[in-house]
């Protein structure tokens, strides 16, 4: 078929080999060597999906995807189904392979965002069952263990018990004939244990001579005193190996009732592999995932580079890879390319074809991003000079019988790579060959990259649009090609020019060029004149990325600065908040304290002076004082001023001039503070009126109780609720009950956690002027009674 023979040109082969030794296992190896096409799109969308999820699961990953275990036991699976009898190793290697795939997706089980990976494994039984069965029968070494049966285990100890007895009497008669004895060993032969005898005094130990030594001096005799414990050893052994055979056949059926549960899991564990190998791959290659385009988006391959010389580079000492960029537009189907022998238009059409194959077959491709390259449904290729000797076929012929091939097997979305298209006959005829088989597939094809070196080609850009031109750069001094590919300008001849530089006589390229006229050479000049530019362009293009490489390097960093200085800020707010916190909740508990000596007490007109002296000084203390300055200075709303106690700023939300208030945001809170506690971002003061000062009572009045009376709207059952979750239902009857003034929690007695957990809760609640527990008829301990603001 054409298509076997396109993947034979392209060399598809040779990186499917590469790809192997990306795999983990044998068997996923072998079938990377032999790997198909897909012969669908959503197959290969597939693929590629497989490729993403394990390339970034494996960069998630502290370690590789592990692959330990899993082992080929598709023979042993498919001898096990036609009844055949396995042996102890290939059960183990069955064994081992369940827990490996099983390990394999537990792991894919586990991570996030890798749905088709999952979707791949959903569906396999590892069978953990017969797993253990295996182990409990066979040891590491592939041997049936004792355990495996009572009867083994009786019949093997019996036959320890006889090799004992054997192998003490063999050592007595050595003891009491030593000078009989050529060496002082027991070995075997043929089952029969015998001890080495002299030829010549073989007669001092009369036995059954099993063998005897390739210089006839040594004679392996079995006493006679031992042949009845010999029989009953090899009666025994034949007892073992029945046993044997009869554990290995029930392991062996209990596979094959599994037969297809297994071949399906080595397929799943042979996909994981390959999806793997080519993730890893594409890591190694620089590669970037394809985006399949249609017909009517431009293929884009920016910096790309031919796979198998990338391989060369890396392991086989090769050279330097120079990257093409393929840019076509959707009303493109036919490109040629044209340039000196030795320039890089083959490579160029291989490494085309290669890229197609590669997406197809859910690989990466070795191009910067995007990728964008339409999914064909055949790659058909005639590229070298190849003929049969065979058939005695020209080169000519060769290349045409190929191209009868690819028509014969062309459709719409086929890609057509034609090297030297038309050569290898007179040129009159060859070009205009050459011009109708591209016109046809311009026709009948996606794309075609033909390359050639007939000029008429050239001027098929200007007569047909769907026809684009391409070229490979010639660096005039060197004499050298370069192997970049230049789009939208022919390749222009070299021939001349070459010659005169090697040294050609100029009367000999002059006459050359009047026998080749004007016309010529003036196109010649116009191409190169077209390639300058286009170098000055591309030369201009860079500075350009460069100096955007250096924008971005600049934004980068004053981006990173700008972000690095608002989180000091937002830590720097976050610390002060803090410290606000502590300063209140320091004063309040102050204060608590100040209050609760003050109503333990006898509350006489002494004490009250006492505690307002104490408060006062908590005050002072935590809200220490600025001097005023005499500015008659009125703050307004939505503007900011400070907060000289708090070195801050804040927000006006509100005025009260009767109260002297202000009210205020900071950060994310709000606050309400007397004014001439807040000064201008300048230090101006607000100056207040001076307010007539009360007389304090003499003797302080007894605070007036809430009366405690319970109701619906009042008291809030939690128990039974943890403590986090309590705290958002107190939170809503604190809201309820507000206006009575009290709130009853029931939340129980039980450990005295969720107690606890309550009363450091309403110990730290603003709302909450203080609480205790209920009497003894309301509760008691069960119960907690908070007074509220």
């Amino acid at each position: 078929m054409i298509q076997d023979e396109t993947l034979e040109l392209l060399e598809w082969p040779r990186l499917c080999q590469h790809l192997a030794t990306f795999a983990a296992t044998k068997l996923g190896a072998m079938a990377i060597r032999q790997l198909p096409l897909p012969e669908s799109k959503e197959e290969s969308l597939n693929l590629l999906c497989q490729t993403k999820e394990v390339y970034s699961l494996e960069q998630k990953l502290d370690s590789r995807l592990s692959f330990d275990g899993i082992t080929d036991i598709g023979d042993a699976l498919e001898r096990a189904h036609l009844g055949g009898l396995l042996s102890g190793q290939e059960l183990l290697n069955i064994a081992t392979t369940l827990a490996g795939v099983r390990r394999l997706r537990r792991l894919i089980d586990e991570q996030e965002d890798i749905p088709v990976l999952k979707e791949l494994v959903a569906e396999i039984r590892t069978y953990p069952e017969i797993e253990q069965e295996i182990h409990r029968c066979i040891d590491e070494d592939g041997r049936i263990s004792d355990r495996a049966s009572p009867q083994l285990r009786e019949i093997r100890g019996q036959m320890k018990v006889i090799r004992e007895r054997i192998y003490r009497k063999l050592q007595d008669i050595m003891q009491k004939q030593g000078g009989a004895i050529q060496e002082a060993v027991i070995t075997q032969r043929s089952d029969r244990w015998v001890i080495p005898v002299k030829a010549a005094q073989k007669e001092q130990i009369p036995g059954i001579i099993h063998d005897t030594s390739s210089t006839g001096a040594t004679f392996y005799i079995e006493p006679h005193s031992i042949v009845d414990q010999g029989n009953q050893l090899r009666q025994y052994r034949r007892q073992e190996q029945i046993e044997e055979e009869k554990i290995l056949r029930q392991l062996s059926n209990t596979i094959a009732e599994a037969f297809e549960d297994l071949e399906y899991l080595l397929a799943i564990a042979t996909r994981l592999d390959l999806a793997t190998a080519r993730a890893r791959y594409s890591l190694w290659l620089e590669g970037n995932p394809p985006h399949f385009i249609d017909g009517s988006e431009t293929i884009t391959l920016r910096n790309l580079r031919h796979p198998l010389l990338w391989w060369q580079k890396h392991h086989e000492q090769g050279g330097e890879v120079v990257p093409i960029n393929v840019q076509i537009s959707p009303e493109i189907r036919v490109v040629a390319i044209t340039g000196p022998n030795t320039g890089g238009k083959t490579v160029t059409l291989k490494t085309l074809g290669l890229a197609a194959l590669m997406a197809k077959a859910g690989l990466f491709i070795p191009a910067r991003e995007p990728v964008e390259i339409p999914w064909f449904d055949h790659v058909l290729a005639d590229i070298g000079d190849e003929q049969s000797l065979q058939q005695s076929l020209s080169t000519f012929s060769g290349h045409i019988r190929r191209i009868v091939r690819i028509l014969a097997a062309l459709n719409s979305r086929s890609l057509v790579l034609l090297d030297e298209v038309g050569a290898g006959t007179d040129p009159a005829e060859g070009s205009p060959l050459a011009i109708a088989i591209l016109q046809y597939l311009a026709d009948h094809s996606l794309l075609t990259v033909a390359t050639t070196h007939y000029g008429e080609l050239k001027a098929l850009k200007y007569r047909d649009s769907r026809f684009e031109n391409a070229s490979v750069e010639f660096d005039d001094r060197t004499l050298s090609p370069t192997y970049r590919l230049l789009w939208g300008i022919p390749g222009r001849s070299n021939a001349l020019t070459i010659a005169q530089r090697l040294g050609l006589s100029p009367e000999i390229v002059a006459e050359a060029r009047n026998h080749l006229g004007g016309l010529s050479e003036e196109i010649n000049q116009v191409i190169a004149g077209l390639e300058a530019q286009r170098r000055e362009q591309e030369s201009k293009a860079q500075e350009a990325s460069q100096l955007l490489q250096q924008t971005e390097k600049f934004y980068t960093e004053v981006s990173t600065r700008a972000n690095s200085l608002q989180e000091r800020e937002r830590e720097l707010k976050r610390y002060q908040e803090q410290e606000i916190q502590k300063a209140l909740l320091s004063a309040k508990a102050e204060i608590n304290e100040v209050i609760r000596r003050l109503q333990a007490g006898t509350k006489t007109g002494r004490d009250a002076q006492k505690a307002t002296e104490e408060l006062t000084a908590i005050a002072e203390r935590l809200l220490p004082k600025t001097e005023k300055t005499k500015v008659n200075y009125r703050p307004q709303v939505g503007e900011r001023v400070r907060l000289p106690n708090l070195g801050q700023t804040a927000e006006v939300l509100a005025i009260s001039p009767e109260s002297d208030e202000i009210s205020l945001r900071f950060g994310m809170m709000k606050m309400t503070l007397p004014l001439d506690q807040i000064e201008s971002l300048d230090g101006q003061k607000v100056e207040t009126a001076p307010k007539p000062a009360k007389n304090l009572p003499q003797t302080p009045t007894k605070p007036q109780e809430t009366p405690l009376i319970r109701t619906a709207n009042n008291t809030v059952d939690i128990r039974g609720s943890r403590v986090a979750e309590s705290e958002t239902d107190i939170e809503q009857a604190i809201t309820r009950a507000t206006p009575s003034g009290i709130l009853w929690i029931i939340h129980g007695k039980g450990t005295g956690k969720l107690r606890q957990g309550v009363h450091d809760f309403l110990s730290r609640h603003p709302q909450v002027k203080r609480f205790q527990l209920a009497p003894q008829n309301e509760g008691g301990s069960g119960v907690t009674i908070a007074y509220l603001t």
